[in-house]
C-alpha cells in the first residue's frame, strides 16, 4: 500500500493524491491547478491516471483547488462513484458549473482579442455528469468505497460541508489507516462549526500545510479590522474591493457585517455581493443550516443570518457594470478569491488607481496570482492586458483565512495522535501537502521536534503506508 502525491506537493492548488491498495487505486481529491496560465493549463491537462484506472474518488470539500478537475476526469471517461458530504455534493453542482462557464467565457474574450485560445478543459455537461456520480454521506458514517476499504467524513471546520477523510483498508491481514486532513478550518470561524479531528488514530497523515510557518490574527480581531477598513473607506467616499471566494469567504464577510451592522460599528453604506455564484451557494448553505454553529447568537436570534437591510446580491451583467458608474461609498465583494477570474477583476481595472479605494485581501493568495501581486503591492497591475497602478490602499486580514494557522495545525495533528494513544495506534509518517516549501520546512521543523516523522513529498513522489 503506498501514497502517490500528484498534486498539491510543495505548492497550494491542485490537490490530488493517489491511494494504491491491493492492485486498486482511489484519487483523494481532483483539483485545478491556479496560477501562470500557460503552466497551470499545463498541470490541468495532464491526469494522474488514465480514468480507466480509477477505482474510487474521495472529495474532501468542494473549493475548485480540490475538486476541480472531477468534470475533466468524467469527459475523458471516468464512470465511477465520487464519495462527498452531502453539502459538499450540494455545493459542487454550483462550483463546478461556474468554472466550466469561467472557461467558456475566458475563450470567448481571447477569440474577441484575437490571442491565442484555449479550449476549455470541460463544459457544462461534463460538470452536471461529475455531480450525478457523487455519492454524498454524512458525517461520522462508515461507508464502503470499494470491497475491503471503507471511509469516514469528519467535519474539517473549513467551509459547508468540508471534512477530513479516514480510510481504512485491508491489506493481507492487515488494516491501515490512513487520515486525510483536506483543508482544515479554524475554531471560532462564523457560520460553520469548528473542526472535529477524526478519532482512533492512524498509521499515516497527509497534513495540509498552508499556513504552517504563521499564525493569523484571532476571528475577533479580524471582525474588528473589517470593521475599521469600512469605517475609514467610507469617510474618504471611497469603495472596499474585495476579491472573495464566493464558497465560505463571501458568507462569512456578509455574516460579519451582518454583526457589525447591528453592533452600530459600520455605517449604513451599500453592501453589495456581486456574484452569481455567491448567491447560488448562499442558497446552498441556507439548504444545510442544520451543520451551522448553533452557539452562534447571530444564528439563534435571526431567521437568516446572510441577510440584513444593508446587502444585495446582483446576478446579470447588466447590474455589474452599472456598479461601476454609481458613486459613493460602497462595500464590493465578488470573485475569484485570488483575483484571477471573476467580476473582481472589472472593479479592479475601474478601482484600484483611485486613492479613495481600499483592495481588502481575505485569504491567501497562491505565487503568480493578481492576488499576491496585490499583497505585494507591486505598482502596476496587468488586467484583461491594460496596465492599472495600484494606488488604491491594500489591506491584508489573513484572520478571514479558512486555512487553521500553524498552531491550530498542530493542535489538529495532536488530537488525532491522542486519539491513536488510546486505540494503540501511533502515527508512523506525517506527510506535509498543500504548503509552499517555505511554510512546509518551517513546520516541518516543528513537528520533527514534536516527536513527529515527517516529510513533504515532492510532486508525483511515492511513500509507503507504513
Amino acid at each position: 500500500m503506498h501514497i502517490q502525491f500528484a498534486g498539491a506537493a510543495r505548492e497550494v492548488t491542485g490537490s490530488c493524491h493517489i491511494l494504491h491498495v491491493g492492485g486498486r487505486r482511489i484519487l483523494l481529491d481532483c483539483g485545478l491547478f491556479q496560477g501562470r496560465r500557460a503552466e497551470s493549463r499545463e498541470k490541468n491537462e495532464r491526469l494522474p491516471l488514465a480514468p480507466d484506472a480509477v477505482d474510487a474518488v474521495l472529495l474532501s470539500h468542494a473549493h475548485i483547488d480540490h475538486a476541480g478537475r472531477l468534470p475533466y476526469l468524467v469527459r475523458q471517461g471516468y464512470t465511477g462513484s465520487i464519495w462527498a458530504t452531502s453539502a459538499t455534493r450540494d455545493l459542487c453542482a454550483v462550483m463546478l458549473a461556474d468554472s466550466a462557464n469561467i472557461q467558456t467565457r475566458d475563450a470567448e474574450f481571447l477569440a474577441r482579442q484575437g490571442r491565442p485560445v484555449l479550449e476549455p478543459l470541460y463544459g457544462l455537461p461534463d460538470a452536471v455528469q461529475a455531480v450525478d456520480q457523487m455519492i454524498g454521506v454524512p458525517y461520522d458514517r462508515w461507508v464502503d468505497v470499494l470491497p475491503g476499504v471503507r471511509a469516514q467524513f469528519t467535519d474539517a471546520g473549513h467551509i459547508l460541508g468540508s471534512a477530513s477523510i479516514v480510510i481504512e483498508a485491508i491489506e493481507g491481514n492487515r488494516t491501515h489507516r490512513v487520515i486525510f486532513s483536506g483543508d482544515i478550518g479554524r475554531s471560532g470561524l462564523p457560520i460553520i462549526r469548528d473542526p472535529a479531528p477524526p478519532s482512533g488514530g492512524a498509521d499515516t497523515v497527509l497534513l495540509e500545510s498552508t499556513y504552517g510557518n504563521r499564525d493569523h490574527e484571532t476571528v475577533a480581531d479580524a471582525k474588528a479590522h473589517l470593521g475599521r477598513v469600512v469605517r475609514e473607506t467610507a469617510k474618504r467616499g471611497g469603495r472596499v474591493l474585495v476579491p472573495a471566494f464566493a464558497l465560505g469567504r463571501t458568507q462569512e464577510l456578509v455574516y460579519d457585517l451582518h454583526e457589525l451592522w447591528r453592533e452600530g460599528e459600520i455605517p449604513e453604506i451599500p453592501i453589495v455581493i456581486d456574484s452569481p455564484l455567491a448567491l447560488d451557494a448562499t442558497s446552498v448553505f441556507k439548504l444545510h443550516a442544520n451543520v451551522f454553529d448553533r452557539s452562534e447568537l447571530l444564528i439563534q436570534e435571526t431567521a437568516d443570518p446572510l441577510a440584513f437591510p444593508l446587502v444585495r446580491f446582483t446576478r446579470s451583467v447588466e447590474e455589474s457594470k452599472q456598479l461601476n458608474t454609481r458613486h459613493g461609498p460602497m462595500v464590493l465583494i465578488a470573485a475569484s478569491g485570488m483575483a484571477e477570474s471573476g467580476r473582481i477583476l472589472h472593479h479592479l481595472r475601474h478601482g484600484a488607481s483611485d486613492p479613495r479605494n481600499t483592495v481588502l485581501i481575505v485569504g491567501f493568495n497562491a505565487q503568480h496570482t493578481l492576488g499576491r501581486r496585490i499583497v505585494e503591492r507591486q505598482p502596476m497591475l496587468r488586467i484583461y492586458g491594460d496596465e492599472v497602478p495600484l494606488v488604491a490602499s491594500v489591506e491584508v486580514l489573513n484572520g478571514y483565512s479558512a486555512h487553521g494557522d500553524h498552531t491550530e495545525l498542530k493542535a489538529w495533528l495532536d488530537a488525532v495522535r491522542a486519539g491513536g494513544v488510546k486505540a494503540r495506534r501511533e502515527i508512523q509518517r506525517v506527510h506535509l501537502v498543500h504548503g509552499e516549501p517555505a511554510s512546509q520546512d518551517a513546520f516541518a521543523q516543528e513537528l520533527s521536534a514534536a516527536g513527529y516523522v515527517v516529510d513533504a513529498p515532492e510532486p508525483d513522489e511515492t511513500r509507503p503506508v507504513l
